[in-house]
C-alpha cells in the first residue's frame, strides 16, 4: 500500500507569510499531489471536529420522513440532504454516501442563506447555488447549525491565508495576475459550499464482492479553488447507538453528545486516495488536529496551470458496521467572478456544466 506524505506547514507561518515558493510548488505545482496540510490550528479545532463529525452519524441515521424536511430536489440536492444523487464511474448512483450541503454565504454576511441572484444567474435558472439553505429543524438535530457554521468559518479563515500565499507566488510567476486575486475571491465569496459526509457502513453484498477503487466516491477533481478537509472519523455503528434519543416532554439539549471515534480505520486502505502525477493512486492521511487543502479546477484555471487540480477518490472500509464521517469546504468564486482570465469565463458558467455531468437524473 502506497502512503504519501503531504507537504505540512504551520498556521503561524501562513499568518506571517513565511511560506516559500518551493513549498507551494511542492504542494500544489504540476508534479505535486495537490494537497497542503496545515498544523497548529486553533485549539478549539479538535473538539469542534469531533462534535461536528458526530452529527454526521446522527444525521445519517434519521428516517426518510425526517430527511424530507431538509431535502431540496429543485436545487439538484446541492443544498440540504442528498443521497444516491451522485454518479459513480460506471454511471450508477452512489447509494453508500449521504451528504448535507450548506451554503457558506454566512461567512460574508450572517443574514445570508445563499448567494444573491444576479441578472445572469437567477434563482430559477441556477438553484444549485442560489436556493437558500435547508437546515434540519432544531428539534431534530439540536445544536447542529452553530457547530457547522463555526467549523466552516474556521476552515475558510485558514483558506484565506493559504490563498494569500498562493497569490504571492502567482503575482511573481503569472504576467498581469491581479494583486491578491485568490485571497479576495476566497474572502468575499458567497458561493462557498460545505459538505458534511456520512459514508454508510458497507452492505454485506459489497463486502462479499471485494475491493473497488472508488466504491464510496468516484475519482474526480473538485471544481472550486481550495477544498478544506478534516481528517475522517470512523465509527463502529454496530457497537455505537447512533439513533437520536427522543426529547419528547423534556427540554432540548444545547448540542447532541459526541460519538465514540475508533482510534483508526479497521481497514488500513480505507480513506482518501490521490492520483499522483503519473496516475498512480496513493493514500493520504490527514492528522486529526490538522486541516488539509486540496487544489480544484478553478484554481488551476486562475493560475494558468501553475497549480494543478488533483484527482482523488474515497475508498470504502471493508469492515462490517464501520461508517466514515468527514467535512469538505469548497471555497469557490462568486458566480460572476472570472476563473479563466484569458477566455473570460466566469465561475457560474464553468460550474454549471460540471454539476450537470456529475448529478444523476
Amino acid at each position: 500500500m502506497a502512503v504519501a506524505q503531504p507537504v505540512v506547514v504551520s498556521l503561524a507561518d501562513l499568518k506571517s507569510g513565511n511560506i516559500s515558493f518551493e513549498t507551494l510548488q511542492e504542494a500544489f505545482g504540476p508534479e505535486s499531489l495537490g494537497i497542503l496540510v496545515v498544523k497548529d490550528v486553533p485549539t478549539e479545532f479538535p473538539a469542534l471536529r469531533h462534535r461536528l463529525l458526530s452529527y454526521a452519524s446522527w444525521m445519517g441515521n434519521l428516517s426518510e420522513k425526517d430527511f424530507e424536511q431538509f431535502t431540496n430536489e429543485a436545487a439538484k440536492y446541492l443544498v440540504g440532504w442528498s443521497k444516491g444523487k451522485e454518479k459513480l464511474k460506471d454511471g450508477s448512483a452512489d447509494e453508500y454516501k449521504g451528504s448535507f450541503y450548506a451554503n457558506c454565504a454566512f461567512y460574508v454576511d450572517p443574514s445570508l442563506e445563499s448567494a444573491k441572484p444576479t441578472k445572469q444567474f437567477t434563482l430559477e435558472e441556477f438553484p444549485e447555488y442560489l436556493a437558500p439553505n435547508s437546515w434540519p429543524p432544531k428539534e431534530m438535530l439540536p445544536g447542529f447549525r452553530p457547530v457547522m457554521e463555526r467549523m466552516c468559518t474556521l476552515i475558510i479563515d485558514t483558506a484565506v491565508l493559504v490563498a494569500r500565499a498562493c497569490d504571492k507566488f502567482a503575482e511573481k510567476e503569472i504576467p498581469d495576475y491581479p494583486t491578491a486575486y485568490l485571497e479576495n475571491v476566497v474572502k468575499s465569496s458567497s458561493t462557498t459550499k460545505a459538505r458534511l459526509l456520512h459514508y454508510y457502513p458497507m452492505p454485506d453484498e459489497a463486502l462479499e464482492k471485494g475491493m473497488e477503487e472508488d466504491n464510496w466516491c468516484a475519482v474526480h477533481k473538485d471544481h472550486g479553488c481550495l477544498t478544506g478537509l478534516t481528517s475522517a472519523m470512523f465509527v463502529d455503528e454496530l457497537k455505537t447507538n447512533v439513533k437520536i434519543p427522543s426529547f419528547e416532554g423534556s427540554e432540548l439539549p444545547e448540542t447532541l453528545p459526541t460519538i465514540e471515534e475508533l482510534p483508526a480505520s479497521p481497514d488500513p486502505q480505507a480513506g482518501l486516495w490521490i492520483k499522483d502525477r503519473k496516475g498512480v493512486p496513493v493514500q493520504v492521511k490527514i492528522p486529526r488536529d490538522c486541516i488539509a487543502f486540496q487544489t480544484g479546477e478553478a484554481l488551476e484555471r486562475i493560475t494558468n496551470g501553475k497549480f494543478k487540480a488533483v484527482e482523488h477518490s474515497v475508498r470504502g472500509a471493508y469492515a462490517k458496521g464501520v461508517a466514515r464521517n468527514t467535512l469538505a469546504v469548497f471555497t469557490q468564486p462568486n458566480l460572476e467572478d472570472e476563473v479563466d482570465l484569458e477566455q473570460h469565463i466566469n465561475f457560474g458558467e464553468f460550474a454549471r456544466g460540471i454539476i450537470a455531468r456529475n448529478t444523476v437524473g
